[in-house]
């Protein structure tokens, strides 16, 4: 049984979030928040750390997604 813990995001936020789900393959903003953070941590387990440019690129990723202002 897989252990959970709970990330909090502004209600604005997650409605953006939910706008953006529409027409893709996740069924929620967990899924797709999943999906994201595995995303950034196997990058950074491939390659042992993460580059500034590399951390920019996600972050402008993350940014145009709505999860950074």
């Amino acid at each position: 049984m897989t252990d959970y813990t709970t990330v909090s995001i502004p209600k604005d936020l997650a409605e953006r979030v939910e706008e953006t789900l529409e027409g893709t393959s996740f069924s929620s903003t967990s899924d797709l928040v999943r999906f994201l953070l595995r995303s950034i941590v196997i990058q950074h387990q491939k390659r042992g750390s993460l580059s500034e440019a590399e951390f920019e690129e996600i972050t402008d990723q993350l940014r145009d997604l709505g999860y950074l202002e």
